[in-house]
């Protein structure tokens, strides 16, 4: 096994060796620009001893510490980029790990810190990276919302800002180191104007030039804004809201690392003016890192490198390397024979590395076949242009697309590329069902959700699920930013949105695939996005000079494979609608890629795209409509402050009665219910509740809370009151409102409008059906057949009742036009008998022949007509009006009094529609609120008047504050029923 002392990519001046730095560092030390900041601190009496610094600076001074004071020597170094001034400082605390920096930009400090293990595992054969970054809340002054009052696991964020650092630094370490690294990143202050994530990079890239690990950096790492058209660097949180570009650029000093951009449709001329303009800016980054370095760094250490000697690597290749050959010419494979085919490979040269007993063959043969396997792949598509599975450069694999797949879900779609299939679901919720975030910077709640779920089945493989994953966070988000540029404003669409990615098979680019699934469910779901996103991966595969290290010649890969993934050197992922870009993520292997490959990369890239959108278009282009099939019901509701309160209280009854969510925020509430019979029900439970703008001709439900005389009060929208008239009670008379309502009973009204007081008016009869009319409600005209009498059986009537005729409305009016002949002595209404029936005699025996009609009222109807007879025979005291009642319900003909009118004329009348009495003589049994009419003034009190009407009955009148008091008895004025006293008494005032 090769060993190799790593001193490649080190600084000269550490090189050199101890005595040129330390020298250096004392003449540095001896310029006033380049002196040490030195601080003191009393230390306690247990540590009484002043420790002894051994650096340069420490000895080259002449100052001797006091006792019990500590001098803390830290060296600091500050620039300015994009007018943010910035500084690296050093030395003043962190002082054990291997490398300590702490980033500053205004009042945003975060410190990184780099650690190394002494040894490596020698059975390892990968670089064991950790990135660890923590946003704790005492850096915004907040105590954590936990039960435990603590930061627990890391939070997505915490995730993606630990992938940003992890990225550009990881191609950096040398080939063969495999010692375990980690990376610690901490905010220590955040003032919440910056994001401390673009921060946490530089000072890690700083802390590892300070360490004595092999690196070959250091990187610079900016942030790009554009605002109104213009570039901004390093944007404030404020500055990037009303940005539509947010680019997190990596590099070193003349080749790209890492890319990483959300955009809202940028172009590819506009994107590779960004990066152009972007690359300087981050190399400013640099240089002061590399001055830190040379005050304060430590000597590279000699670590060993696992590398396989060039005799054993020789030999493995010499039997792989034609097998391998053939499996990869066969384009018929796939993925899993494919797989198959080179594993029968390796256990071949492995066998045959045992018979020859060669350890460091057989120690490094999975890795040394990897690296022939790549060679390969490599070899034949730079000298060829042949890919593994056939294809062309610039070619996009087979496509499927299907959205509704499974109907019963809110949206859903299954799209495929080839062997990478995922199934995508929506599903939509109240806005109080966003994601709560606790972090230090942006918004504290996010509306749009996508989860990408990665299962061990997609690659056929047997592993354990735990929390959250890295890379599952990572491609999720990713995918989640693409299709955020197109969604609908939140004004306009304030529901919570989530998208699941579930892959079911995985050959490459399953992150891409989930933007094309992810915007066919948000369109089978009924959102009104704008427009299809896709997403496309661009590999890269080059060939370098060894001496130079520089890029000879190199191949542009559309859509690559897992396998090209692997062997290639970029995975440069782009999402984006027809319009531009909105999202992309470039990871690379080696050190490095030249910019101008890069841009090179983005026009087969939206090539590609623009064919995957042609193949979604045929599928579904535009939004279906909301609700048409099992989307859930949404309901938005506005209500003021008082009715908020009172919906906060019964927000938990109104879930738990109805079974939908209530969601309350910022004034608004949100209702879902997965049916519309739930929401139905949820609303009609507000609507008791709470209650909502009351209008008339809406119908509302409502309890019955207490019951009158002349109606029933009846509770509903929220503790309003309204008055349910006996009038309005059903399309019959009512004799008794507890004949048809009793307290508590639940009803459901229609608002049939206000009197001039306010009070509501609700009606149950405009929710009943209109009853047809029957022979005794109205006339019935028959004309070629004769009268024909039906008898209503027996069984119907007591015993003691007689047969019931009902007879036509000809044969009624007949009979009461002879009954007024007989009575009336006037010779008026003579003639008007007469001239309605010119040709008919009648005698008082034929009257007495005819088969008087049983007439059936209500009684109402009695009570009016009673009131109308004793008011007409007032001069009869004899007659009372039960006695009246009595004959009206037997039909009988009695006359109170002379000159009066009877019980025929009261028939005629009734029979007769056309005789109805003058608007203004209304009885008190059909009076409603709201009717006008004329009374007379029967007498005067202090405080109003008593009224007569015209049947007799009396009434209250109140003086109005600034009305007309000067009335005289007798006189008549016009009034208008405003409400009925508790007594049933009417209460009239003036007409407006």
């Amino acid at each position: 096994m090769a060993t190799s002392l790593l001193r490649k990519n080190v600084h000269p001046l550490m090189a050199a060796g101890p005595s040129l730095l330390s020298s250096l560092r004392l003449s540095l030390l001896r310029s006033i620009s380049s002196s040490p900041v030195r601080l003191s601190a009393p230390l306690s009496e247990s540590a009484s001893e002043v420790e002894s610094d051994s650096s340069p600076s420490s000895s080259s001074t002449n100052l001797s510490p006091r006792p019990g004071v500590k001098i803390l020597d830290f060296y600091k170094e500050e620039f300015e980029i994009g007018s943010r001034a910035i500084s690296f400082e050093t030395g003043k605390i962190a002082r054990f790990a291997n490398g300590a920096v702490v980033i500053s930009m205004d009042d945003t400090h975060v410190l990184s810190t780099v650690a190394c293990a002494k040894s490596g595992e020698g059975a390892r054969d990968f670089l064991p990276l950790t990135v660890d970054y923590q946003e704790k809340q005492f850096a915004q002054g907040v105590i954590p919302t936990t039960y435990m009052r603590r930061e627990g696991a890391p939070k997505e964020r915490e995730l993606l800002c630990g992938r940003l650092i992890d990225r550009p630094i990881r191609p950096l370490f040398p080939p063969g180191f495999y010692h375990e690294v980690q990376v610690t990143a901490n905010v220590l202050s955040s003032d919440g104007k910056h994001d401390p994530d673009v921060m946490a990079a530089n000072a890690t890239s700083a802390a590892l030039m300070l360490s004595d690990i092999p690196w070959n950096g250091p990187i610079g790492v900016i942030r790009v804004g554009r605002i109104d058209g213009k570039f901004v660097f390093n944007p404030t949180m404020d500055e990037l809201s009303l940005s539509d570009l947010n680019l997190v650029y990596a590099c070193t000093k003349d080749k790209t690392l890492m890319i990483d951009v959300q955009a809202r449709e940028i172009t590819e001329r506009d994107l590779q003016a960004g990066l152009r303009l972007a690359h300087p800016e981050a190399v400013k980054y640099i240089e002061p890192q590399i001055r830190l370095a040379e005050k304060a760094g430590k000597r590279k250490r000699e670590y060993r490198l696992s590398l396989i000697s060039d005799k054993s690597f020789e030999k493995i290749k010499s039997l792989s390397e034609s097998p391998i050959e053939e499996v990869f010419t066969d384009p018929t494979y796939g993925k899993f024979e494919r797989g198959e085919a080179l594993e029968k490979i390796a256990q071949t040269v492995k066998a045959e590395l045992e018979e020859e007993g060669d350890e460091d063959g057989l120690k490094y043969v999975s890795k040394a076949i990897d690296t022939v396997r790549k060679q390969v792949i490599r070899r034949r598509i730079i000298e060829k242009g042949l890919r593994v599975d056939g294809r062309q450069l610039d070619e996009v694999r087979p496509l499927y697309c299907e959205s509704g797949t499974y109907p019963i879900l809110h949206g859903s779609s299954l799209f495929s590329r080839g062997d990478t299939q995922v199934l995508c679901t929506v599903t939509l919720g109240a806005p109080g069902d966003a994601q709560r975030l606790d972090h230090i910077v942006g918004p504290p709640t996010k509306r749009f959700m996508l989860h990408y779920s990665f299962p061990p089945f997609s690659i056929n493989e047997v592993a354990k699920r735990g929390g959250l994953n890295r890379r599952e966070v990572g491609h999720g988000t990713l995918a989640e930013k693409a299709l955020l540029a197109v969604l609908p404003p939140e004004d306009d669409f304030p529901y919570t949105l989530r998208i699941n990615s579930e892959v079911m098979a995985s050959d490459g680019s399953t992150s891409m695939a989930t933007v094309c699934g992810g915007s066919m469910a948000l369109m089978d779901a009924g959102i009104p996005v704008r427009e299809h996103v896709a997403g496309v991966s661009v590999g890269l595969v080059s060939e370098v000079d060894p001496a130079t290290g520089e890029i000879t010649d190199y191949r542009i890969l559309t859509d690559i494979l897992g396998l090209e993934d692997h062997s290639g050197d970029m995975d440069f992922k782009i999402a984006g609608t027809r319009k531009g870009i909105t999202a992309i993520q470039l990871d690379i292997k080696p050190a490095g890629i030249p910019l101008d490959i890069i841009c090179e990369s983005l026009e087969p890239a939206r090539t590609g795209r623009e064919h995957i959108l042609d193949r979604m278009d045929q599928e579904i282009s535009t939004a279906r409509a909301m609700n048409d099939g099992s989307a859930p019901r949404l309901a938005t509701l506005k209500f003021s402050n008082d009715s908020l309160r009172k919906l906060i209280i019964n927000r938990k009854k109104i879930e738990r009665e109805a079974g939908a969510r209530v969601s309350v925020s910022d004034g608004t509430v949100t209702l879902v219910a997965k049916t519309q019979a739930t929401m139905e029900k949820a609303l009609e439970k507000i609507d008791f509740l709470i209650g909502r703008q009351i209008e008339v001709g809406k119908v509302y439900k409502g309890v019955v809370s207490s019951i009158k005389e002349y109606g029933a009060f009846v509770e509903f929208n929220g503790g309003q009151q309204g008055l349910l008239h006996i009038s309005e009670l059903s399309h019959n008379p009512v004799s008794k409102v507890s004949d048809v309502v009793s307290v508590g009973q639940q009803l459901s009204l229609m608002c049939i409008g206000q009197d001039l007081r306010g009070n509501l008016k609700l009606s149950l009869k405009a929710m009943l059906p209109t009853p047809k009319k029957n022979l005794l409600d109205s006339p019935v005209h028959v004309a070629s057949q004769p009268p024909q009498e039906t008898t209503i059986s027996e069984d119907v009537i007591s015993n003691s009742t007689p047969p019931v005729i009902i007879r036509p409305a000809e044969e009624c009016d007949s009979i009461a036009n002879k009954l007024l002949t007989v009575k009336r002595k006037s010779r008026k209404a003579s003639v008007d008998v007469a001239s309605q029936h010119p040709q008919e005699t009648t005698t008082s025996e034929e009257i007495g022949n005819l088969t008087p009609p049983f007439v059936v009222r209500a009684v109402e109807e009695c009570d009016s007509l009673a009131n109308k007879l004793l008011a007409a025979n007032k001069k009869s005291p004899k007659t009372s009006k039960s006695s009246l009642r009595t004959s009206l319900r037997k039909g009988n003909k009695k006359d109170t009094s002379k000159g009066t009118v009877g019980i025929a004329e009261e028939l005629a009348q009734i029979m007769n529609p056309a005789d109805e009495a003058p608007k203004d003589e209304v009885s008190s049994g059909q009076m409603k609120i709201g009717d006008v009419m004329t009374a007379k003034v029967h007498q005067i009190r202090a405080h109003g008047l008593v009224l007569e009407l015209s049947d007799g009955e009396r009434g209250m009148y109140k003086f109005q504050e600034d009305g007309r008091k000067d009335f005289e008895v007798g006189e008549e004025v016009d009034v208008v029923l405003s409400t009925f006293s508790s007594k049933g008494i009417p209460i009239f005032k003036p007409v407006d």
